[in-house]
């Protein structure tokens, strides 16, 4: 063991190679003080710099994220499904870029990691000034409010601001201010897992069956393709998850390439290969079978106490929604992101889907409709047209509570097929803001009673699901359609054309909403007759 003293950072990141725009050059100034040279911030560079970030990544990507979505259609290995995802996520990122639908109606939780050097000084509460910005975003923006603030341990109420956001701000050397923001839908988030491993771990046959194992798990709840993040080892089971999670923005992308004695984290290229085709060897792909479940991977391994192997497993997923920012003396910058997409336009053109979808009239009885889907296997294309009921978490409670005393189920419920969703805020002069599917999951606890009923016989929303919807749908004679995770801006403007608020106002987004629509794109998942889409992608159907 050696007797002498040795520091080295934990993360030892590269230059940073992000482009960046300029936001303005007021207010930073310097001062000079005992020879050392101080940055003096005003708070309302800390406003700014939250406020532009977060519309921006409500808005726009990264070009890098982009090109990986067009190289799927170019993939000739890529199935039919996975460049219809992939067509489809990029028109809506052609449609968000806009700036006025974002990108995913989730519109997340917002997450701002910073590293403060000392020698900056802003004379203020900086989680207060950062949470203004992220208030002025949500408040000005076509955007969603998701928090929930507990006043009982079981009674919530919405926010109304999507505040509290999570504010981590560290200290380090300099006299600059660096930011990672992100904005965090709840399907992604809940795609975080943390396996508490041991030594044993640590063989290529045995981390190779662990991944086998665990790559399927991620399912496709949150919207591939996803950019998959694995990190073994860390000092705390806390330190392995924030590294995981700042690994699947991008964060961590110029570590070293091999470990020292010191135990410095680093990337190892060659496992992230090897995963990635561990990935593609699932068969899920993006969402509906494939080879492109993912577009990349990012393995990162860190020190470890002895007896302990955290490992963490993590994705960020189709609406990949992060950016950085920074203050120095020559002003407050964010990261450019991908404004102008003109240029997929035409490579969304060569590429045209080989399945023609079955239309689907929904203004029919509900008999008629179950009958037709009936005589079609899962995986095949629709088109629905006419009627759909939305309805998500807080509503199926509530009308779980409605049965459980007794009251009949709305009739609404039994006539329309369901369609777990809930909006972001409806901008002037349309029928609705953005509005792709929940995670499907969430509700699967009720269908056996709600069908049980005679409702929830058709429903709609992303995701794969457990095996007791699969056997409730054979029992009760119903379906379960998935749509594609993601493209939220692309079904608002242009598959949706009424919407009305049938009960449950008072729940805000989660209110029951009917709404028509015309030519909105889904995929049979669960039959009547037992069959699960998934069950052939390495048991994600179980």
């Amino acid at each position: 063991m050696s007797t002498h003293f040795h520091y080295q950072p934990l993360f030892q990141n590269g230059p940073d190679g992000t482009a960046y725009r300029l936001l303005t050059r007021r207010y930073v100034t310097t001062e000079e003080w005992r020879g050392r040279r101080y940055l003096l911030v005003e708070p309302e560079a800390l406003r700014l710099v939250a406020r532009e970030a977060f519309r921006d990544i409500a808005f726009y990507l990264r070009q890098g994220h982009l090109d990986q979505l067009a190289a799927i259609l170019d993939d000739p290995q890529s199935s039919a499904n996975d460049r219809y995802v992939a067509a489809t996520l990029l028109r809506n990122a052609i449609e968000a870029a806009d700036g006025v639908l974002p990108g995913c109606q989730d519109t997340g939780t917002a997450i701002v990691v910073a590293r403060k050097g000392e020698r900056v000084i802003t004379g203020c509460d900086d989680r207060r000034w950062l949470s203004h910005g992220i208030f002025d975003t949500y408040r000005t923006e076509n955007l969603r409010y998701s928090q929930m603030a507990p006043l009982t341990m079981f009674e919530e109420v919405n926010t109304g601001t999507n505040l509290p956001a999570q504010i981590d701000i560290s200290a380090t050397t300099g006299g600059e201010y660096h930011f990672l923001c992100i904005a965090k839908g709840g399907g992604s988030a809940n795609k975080t897992f943390l396996y508490q491993e041991t030594k044993s771990l640590l063989t290529e046959e045995n981390l190779t069956e662990f991944c086998a194992r665990a790559l399927p798990r991620l399912g496709t709840t949150a919207c591939p393709p996803y950019h998959v993040a694995l990190v073994i080892g860390g000092t705390s089971a806390e330190q392995n998850l924030k590294t995981v999670k700042l690994a699947s923005t991008g964060y961590y992308d110029s570590l070293p390439t091999s470990g020292d004695r010191h135990g410095r984290a680093f990337r190892d290229l060659e496992w992230e290969r090897k995963i990635l085709d561990i990935a593609r060897a699932t068969g899920i792909g993006a969402q509906f079978g494939g080879r492109h479940l993912a577009h990349d991977v990012r393995v990162i391994r860190l020190p470890r106490h002895a007896a302990s192997n955290p490992v963490g497993l993590a994705v960020s997923c189709s609406a990949d929604r992060n950016i950085k920012a920074k203050i120095t003396d020559e002003g407050v910058f964010v990261e450019q992101l991908a404004t102008n997409l003109e240029a997929y336009r035409d490579i969304i053109a060569r590429h045209r889907p080989a399945a023609t979808p079955v239309d689907i009239d929904l203004e029919r009885p509900m008999p008629e409709i179950l009958e037709q889907l009936s005589r079609h296997p899962p995986g095949t294309l629709l088109h629905l047209h006419g009627p759909l009921i939305v309805a998500r978490d807080i509503a199926h409670a509530r009308i779980k509570e409605m049965l459980d005393r007794g009251e009949p189920m709305p009739a609404y419920f039994k006539d329309h097929p369901i369609y777990y969703a809930g909006p972001a805020k409806t901008p002037a002069g349309m029928v609705c803001g953005s509005f792709g599917p929940t995670t499907a999951g969430r509700m699967d606890v009720y269908v056996d009673a709600f069908q049980a009923e005679g409702g929830s016989l058709v429903m709609l929303a992303k995701g794969n699901r457990s095996r007791t919807v699969t056997e409730a749908c054979r029992r009760h004679g119903g379906f379960y359609l998935g749509s594609i995770g993601g493209p939220a801006a692309v079904l608002a403007k242009e598959c949706i054309t009424a919407m009305e608020v049938v009960d449950f106002a008072d729940l805000g987004m989660e209110a029951v909403r009917r709404i028509t629509v015309r030519n909105f794109p889904a995929f049979i998942i669960c039959d009547d007759k037992g069959n699960d889409l998934f069950d052939r992608f390495n048991g994600e159907g179980e």
